[in-house]
Parts: structure tokens; sequence; C-alpha cells
């Protein structure tokens, strides 16, 4: 770890396990992100469900916190989700279109089913699975964050989720970490993610016609 932790500009990434909070408190006493990372002024630029598990970024700058979280930057967030049996051609273009849910249509998205399960850590709780149905993988890519989404769109189209792992936000993924561990991104990594975020924000306004309001999603 770099001996500098007070660098205005910090950005953390974190493989958020299952069964941790996206918070630094608690009210229940569940475990959160304060029993994995001491580092002081830093929060969570979107959320993971509880549920859920992989990739989260902390940043100290609210600047960049609001564009990765700015529903109109429509950053990229990839995830690795098990599903309960094995969607079809028209589940995957479904998923792609953009799939009807209560709060509206969702965004066309990238999605792909995968040959072979990804290389991934035992969960702490295993998933429940019915042997008399199969499982698969697909990975999916949005560009905006509602409440539980990747869980309601697959659900949407006859597969509920059953394992969700964020692989990758933008150009920044969980490569060499482990659940439970953190690491500062060093200057390229940063600029890096900064240049995604800049390059999405330009696309969304392009393909909007209007200029970047100041409204915000739960990333």
């Amino acid at each position: 770890m770099p001996s500098d932790l007070n660098d205005p500009e910090l950005v953390v990434r974190f493989w958020k396990p299952h069964g941790v909070m996206t918070a630094f408190t608690d009210r229940e006493g569940r475990e959160t992100l304060a029993d994995h990372i001491d580092v002081p002024d830093i929060y969570a630029a979107g959320r993971l469900d509880r549920d859920s598990e992989g990739l989260l970024i902390l940043a100290r700058s609210k600047h960049l916190r609001g564009l990765l979280m700015d529903p109109e930057v429509g950053h990229p967030r990839t995830y690795l989700v098990q599903v309960e049996g094995v969607p079809d051609d028209d589940a995957i273009n479904r998923l792609c279109e953009g799939v009807r849910l209560k709060d509206g249509m969702s965004r066309p998205a990238e999605a792909s089913l995968l040959p072979e399960p990804p290389e991934l850590p035992p969960r702490r709780v295993p998933i429940r699975v019915r042997r008399t149905v199969p499982d698969s993988w697909i990975r999916l890519t949005l560009t905006e964050g509602r409440n539980r989404q990747v869980r309601r769109m697959t659900a949407a189209v006859g597969h509920p989720t059953l394992r969700l792992v964020r692989e990758s936000i933008g150009p920044i993924g969980l490569d060499g970490l482990s659940p439970g561990e953190w690491d500062v991104l060093d200057d390229g990594a940063r600029g890096s993610l900064w240049a995604s975020v800049r390059r999405s924000g330009s696309t969304s306004r392009r393909a909007h016609g209007r200029p970047r309001s100041a409204r915000r999603s739960r990333g």
C-alpha cells in the first residue's frame, strides 16, 4: 500500500464479499466496509446489495463519485451473473434490447452467454440450486444502476439470478484482488478511470442531444 492515504484524489478498489453492507456503519450490527477498509474520508461510488459481490470503487473526490453515479453519464458496469436455467437467444436479445421493468424500460445492454463458468472463488454462503434445473452464467454490461436491476432483468426474461458478481466498472476490474481485499489505484489506473468517465459522458450527451444535468442515480 502507498504511504500517502491522505491524497485528496485517492481512489480505492475493493472486492466486496457476499454479506457485506455497502456502508461504513450499520445499526443492526451487520458486516460493513469498515470491517475491511481502514481509510478515512472515502465513500463508495455507487453500491452493491448485501447479497451481491465484486467490485466497488471508493473515492475521496465528490466530483468523481458523482460522475460515476450520474445516470446521464452512462458509465459501463459489467457483471458476471449465474442464472437459473440456460437462456436462449431470445432471452439474451431481450436483455440486449431492453427489458420492461416496473420502473420503466431498461436501457440497451450488452449480454452474452458464457460457454464455461468463470473462475471465481466460492461464495461465503453457497447458492441454493435445484438439482433438477440447470444453471448457467452470463456476462451483462449496463450503463445505468437502478435498484437490484440485474436481478430484475434476468427474472423478467425467465432466468432468476443465483449469484451476482460485479466484474468491472469501466476499465477497472478485479484482477489481483481476492474477496475482502482492497488496493489504491495508481496514477495510471486513476487516469484511465477519469478518461473513461469523460468519454461516457460525451457519448451520452451526443446520443441524447442535450447537456449534462445534475441528476444522480444510486449507481
